[in-house]
C-alpha cells in the first residue's frame, strides 16, 4: 500500500477528478491567459507603467495563472487515475469507495474517498489524506471506526460500500 502521508507518494484521483483538473488547466491555458496577455500589453501600451494599474494587476494576474498553470500541470502528469469501478474487492473500503456511515447521534452521512486535488466537501467527497477516510479505509460493512476530529473522538458504524462511477 502506498504512503498517503506525504505529497511525493502517487497522487490519486478518480477519472472525474482528473477531467475536472485537466478543464481547469485548458481554461487557463486558452482563455484566461490570453485574456490577461492582451491587457498587458495593451496597458503596457499606454505609457507610465509604474501608475497603470491594468498593467501592473495584469502582471501580478499573469503571475497567479502561471503558478497555477505549473502546479495543475506537473499533478497531472504525477497523477495516478484509479476508476472505482476497477475495483475488485467490494467488501472493503478502497480509493473511490461511496461508503454510508451512521454517526453515535443515528444520523446517517455518505461520503466518497477520492484524490487530494478533488476533494469538495459540499459534494460529499472527502480526500483520502482527511481523519474519517484514513478510518475508514479497509474496514467493512458492520465494522465500527474512531477517528479524531478538532472537537474530539468520534465513533462511526459503516452501513454501505459502493463502488459506483459517477
Amino acid at each position: 500500500m502506498a504512503d498517503f502521508s506525504t505529497l511525493s507518494s502517487p497522487l490519486y484521483i478518480t477519472p472525474q477528478g482528473y477531467a475536472r483538473l485537466k478543464e481547469e488547466l485548458n481554461n487557463l491555458l486558452r482563455i484566461e491567459r490570453p485574456k490577461i496577455v492582451e491587457i498587458v500589453s495593451w496597458a503596457a501600451g499606454n505609457g507610465d507603467r509604474s501608475e497603470n494599474g491594468d498593467y501592473l494587476y495584469g502582471k501580478k494576474r499573469l503571475r497567479e495563472i502561471d503558478r497555477r498553470i505549473r502546479f495543475l500541470s506537473k499533478r497531472l502528469e504525477n497523477a495516478i487515475v484509479v476508476s472505482p469501478k476497477d475495483q475488485k474487492n467490494h467488501e472493503k473500503i478502497y480509493f473511490g469507495a461511496t461508503v454510508t456511515y451512521c454517526t453515535e447521534d443515528e444520523e446517517k452521512r455518505v461520503v466518497t474517498l477520492v484524490g487530494v486535488d478533488e476533494a469538495l466537501t459540499e459534494l460529499g467527497q472527502v480526500s483520502l489524506l482527511s481523519p474519517i477516510a484514513r478510518a475508514l479505509m479497509h474496514a467493512c460493512v458492520g465494522d465500527e471506526v474512531r477517528f479524531s476530529t478538532h472537537t474530539g473522538e468520534k465513533l462511526i458504524e459503516i452501513l454501505q460500500i459502493q463502488y459506483d462511477e459517477k
